[in-house]
């Protein structure tokens, strides 16, 4: 191996005593020069690219904003109206064409002197092209026959007084999807009639035991009306029964098709003498 000389680079250390011709070795020393002159080349454009729009606004003349003027049409006056200038003439009737008719009259009822000479009445071929008035006449068979409004009567006019009307009374229902229900469920009502119900002290002499039939009805709002007794028992158990059903609070309303209605429910209520 020839001795290496103490100024020699890497690239010298690794081409010694191979091929420097073959073309790596020209390649390895230009390298460096290669990448700078891409580096520089790469900053200028880059440079170029970040500052081209400054300079082509700094190049573009200034152009003036146009100031926009909003204006209000419905601000804006009508002509004004010359006062001697004679109104515009109304438009010429239009005429319908008249069509052809022949002369059938509705029967009346007159004196024998009042009677006019009988006239035939029109045959059925006549009536297909002609139709039926007081008189007749010539006309477009083409034309069609055009009914005349009834003209206004000129008498004064009737005030129309509005009556309101009474107001419409829900029905009242016995079946429906949702039965109404105490709030709280079975079990709440139980522990409402039970606390609040008191046995009738005539009822405790005469040993009267048994169920009262309530019948009452279960508004929209959940409020209890008209509360009747269907079946007592008697010695103030049917009172005692109306007048615990009357205090009850609140129930859950029944539905039907997915909104409140009034309900007619009937509820047992016993007395067990204990």
């Amino acid at each position: 191996m020839a001795e290496l000389d103490s100024k020699a680079t890497l690239d010298d250390i690794v081409f010694a005593d191979r091929n420097k011709a073959y073309g790596a070795y020209d390649l390895r020393k230009t390298y460096p020069r290669t990448v700078t002159r891409a580096l520089i080349i790469g900053g200028i454009l880059f440079t170029l690219g970040v500052l081209t729009p400054t300079i082509i606004t700094a190049l573009t003349p200034e152009v003036e904003e146009q100031a926009m003027v909003e204006v209000d049409l419905m601000k804006i006056p009508p002509p004004p109206i010359d006062p001697n200038e004679p109104p515009p003439p109304p438009p010429p009737p239009v005429e319908a064409p008249k069509v052809n008719t022949v002369k059938f009259l509705p029967p009346e009822v007159k004196p024998d002197q009042e009677v006019p000479e009988e006239t035939p009445p029109p045959a059925v071929e006549e009536l297909k092209e002609a139709v039926a008035a007081e008189k007749t006449q010539e006309g477009d068979p083409n034309a069609e026959e055009v009914i005349a409004a009834p003209e206004a009567s000129v008498g004064p006019t009737k005030v129309e007084v509005a009556v309101e009307a009474a107001p419409k009374v829900e029905e009242v229902f016995t079946v429906v999807e949702q039965q109404p229900e105490f709030t709280g469920g079975n079990a709440a009502l139980g522990q409402y009639l039970q606390k609040n119900l008191r046995y009738p002290a005539a009822a405790q002499r005469a040993n009267i035991a048994g169920r009262v039939f309530v019948s009452f009805v279960v508004n929209t709002d959940g409020s209890i009306q008209d509360v009747q007794v269907l079946k007592g028992l008697g010695f103030g158990t049917d009172e005692e029964a109306k007048r615990v059903v009357q205090g009850m609070p609140k129930w859950r309303p029944g539905k039907q098709s997915g909104r409140p209605v009034r309900v007619k429910f009937n509820l047992p209520i016993n007395f067990t003498l204990e």
